[in-house]
């Protein structure tokens, strides 16, 4: 398989995509794509999108991350699955695969609506380059559980793309007891919340990926890109530490 698993689209104060701009780059270089290859869009995450409410959204969100795609990387085949009736044919024929962020519930609702679901998948453990961040890079795990998005819609299951075999918390955030303290916040950090789902999962993992990380799948190969840390939850084991730039295959597996 050929994944980019980005845990964010936009650090704080940059532009639209901007930090992982050279992960971008470097991976549709490596899977050899050209301007007339066709990219297909999901955008179904976007449910509100500079001011613009579902369905509009989806158009607002196409634009946005087409011109960036275009501007930036040269990729100018830009197509998004609302676009056309046939979303599975397109899905086939697409040269690259990329989900955007947004409502987790949402897109996932959405591709199991539209039968994409199980399309995505069977054409993305065929080869074919996926690319997706933030709730993009959460439906590449076997359920969409570990999400941080309210359940603003039932989708048919919480089953998802099931590509890589552990879950992924996007945005992950460490707890600040301080700032905790300052504000008087009395609900649960993130790590609580992982290991309330460890806890009925005991047998799974969970990736906490921080702002401006992002997760290669190169074959079986499992690479930590950007300049954070990423934490590894397990039942039973205290929180692990991974570096950057580095295999992590071993201990995601």
């Amino acid at each position: 398989m050929n994944l980019l698993l980005i845990s964010n689209s936009t650090n704080f104060g940059e532009t639209y995509l901007a930090w992982p701009m050279s992960q971008l780059e470097s991976f549709c270089e490596k899977n050899n794509l050209k301007s007339d290859s066709k990219i297909v869009f999901v955008p179904f995450a976007g449910v509100f999108i500079n001011g613009n409410p579902y369905p509009q959204s989806y158009d607002a969100y196409t634009a946005r991350v087409k011109k960036v795609f275009a501007e930036k990387l040269g990729l100018d085949n830009f197509v998004s699955v609302h676009e056309v009736e046939d979303k599975i044919a397109l899905v086939n024929e697409a040269a690259c695969i990329v989900v955007g962020g947004g409502n987790t519930f949402h897109l996932v609702a959405e591709l199991h609506r539209y039968g994409l679901m199980e399309a995505i998948s069977k054409v993305a453990k065929n080869g074919t380059p996926y690319i997706g961040w933030s709730a993009g890079s959460n439906i590449a795990c076997p359920t969409l559980c570990t999400t941080n998005d309210m359940p603003i819609v039932q989708p048919a299951s919480f089953k998802t793309l099931n590509l890589i075999p552990f879950q992924i918390n996007p945005h992950y955030l460490d707890p600040h007891p301080e700032i905790d303290k300052m504000i008087k916040h009395g609900g649960e950090t993130r790590q609580d919340r992982i290991n309330e789902y460890l806890a009925v999962n005991q047998n799974m993992k969970v990736v906490g990926l921080r702002e401006a990380s992002a997760i290669w799948v190169v074959g079986d190969k499992y690479i930590l890109k950007g300049g954070k840390k990423m934490v590894v939850f397990k039942y039973g084991a205290e929180p692990l530490e991974l570096e950057p730039n580095a295999d992590v295959t071993s201990f995601v597996l």
